[in-house]
């Protein structure tokens, strides 16, 4: 979540990017209608603001009337490094000017690169590239199920994917079945088969489930999939106890544990990957958003033992492009060895010691903060 905040109401300013002015502010650049028109040709999928954004620079963001604005949204947690940073810039303009795309029927040296700083910096041995958080989830998801049934034994039975109630894991048909959100839900049924829901840290509700559906005929749980803080569930951060529980009953079990860390990871917990906090480590874990600064980008992320998917059994045509894993890249780069990471710590910890000094002073209003990092919200 977050904001637009107005810092002036400038008009017919320049917006300058690293490179060039962007817009001229207040002039119809193309006479182009951004209401009527826009509306007219679009999609409804959002319910937008009246605010048509024409450039941007650091933290700042700039609207076609000439006002500026803090940006506190960031692309909805995406803008890493935020707008026309330099660093991303360069990258970008070096693989567009020679090559940014070629499919993953041939190696792409920075897909390697980003790879290898994933694994090396995780608790994971594999990656594979997609598109957006969406995608990353469907991965896990398909994942899932192949290695399930890499077991014999499992072969005439029905995999059960258990996730948390107030979960958000994507929008696509399978992400929304496996979202412990009715109001995602509603109006697309029927949803997919495999997914029940159990209360977010409650330890001993998820033992019951597992044990329940365990014990039932023809079906086994295949998995646990979990936020490690519930983003869109209202910032809801995962207890060590149930984390760990989840943990004991996946190794138990021979399920697998699946982190979706879309909303969390890349820092924006002041760690790189929000079960650091826990020490808790899935099997899988799911990326997007920042990972690349705002340039699309999805990830899977896996243990070797589950690495199970053979060539032809899933892919994605852009995934890990030249150009989306260049940007990856610098982020990563940045995160890692140009104090990115830190600054989002210090950052953190200035934002709680704000909220709590907020709720001292209004306890009437502010009852509780919740959240680390750059991931949080107060009740």
């Amino acid at each position: 979540g977050g904001g637009l905040v107005a810092r002036s109401g400038r008009h017919a300013m320049t917006v300058m990017t690293a490179t060039a002015p962007l817009v001229e502010m207040g002039k119809a650049q193309d006479g182009f209608d951004r209401t009527e028109d826009f509306d007219k040709y679009v999609m409804k999928t959002y319910g937008r603001f009246p605010l048509t954004i024409t450039g941007g620079k650091g933290v700042m963001l700039y609207d076609d009337a000439g006002k500026e604005y803090i940006d506190l949204v960031a692309g909805i947690a995406t803008c890493t490094l935020g707008h026309g940073d330099t660093r991303l810039v360069d990258a970008a303009q070096r693989v567009m000017s020679n090559v940014h795309h070629v499919s993953n029927l041939y190696y792409i040296p920075s897909q390697g690169r980003v790879a290898k700083m994933l694994v090396e910096n995780s608790c994971a041995d594999r990656v594979f590239f997609c598109n957006s958080g969406g995608e990353a989830n469907e991965a896990a998801l398909k994942l899932t199920r192949k290695f399930f049934y890499q077991n014999e034994q499992n072969t005439s039975l029905t995999p059960v994917v258990i996730c948390a109630n107030q979960s958000f894991h994507g929008r696509t048909l399978a992400t929304i079945s496996a979202t412990g959100q009715p109001k995602y839900q509603k109006g697309f049924a029927p949803l997919m088969p495999g997914f029940e829901f159990t209360p977010y840290n409650d330890s001993e509700a998820l033992k019951s489930l597992v044990a329940e559906i365990n014990s039932r005929e023809g079906e086994k749980v295949a998995a646990v999939m979990l936020e490690p803080i519930q983003g869109e569930g209202g910032v809801n951060t995962g207890t060590v106890e149930f984390l760990r529980t989840a943990r004991e009953i996946c190794d138990e079990t021979g399920a697998l544990l699946v982190f979706d860390e879309v909303q969390t990871g890349v820092g924006r917990t002041g760690k790189l990957w929000a079960y650091q906090h826990s020490g808790v480590e899935p099997d899988v874990f799911t990326l997007a958003k920042g990972l690349a600064g705002g340039v699309p980008i999805g990830a899977m992320l896996s243990k070797a033992r589950c690495d199970v998917f053979a060539p032809g059994e899933h892919a994605a045509t852009f995934g890990g492009n030249f150009l989306s894993t260049a940007c990856a890249e610098t982020v990563l780069n940045a995160l890692l060895n140009e104090g990115v990471l830190a600054n989002a710590t210090a950052r953190g910890e200035q934002l709680t010691k704000g909220f709590k000094a907020l709720m001292e002073k209004h306890p009437a209003v502010v009852s509780e903060v919740r959240g680390c990092g750059l991931i949080q919200g107060f009740e």
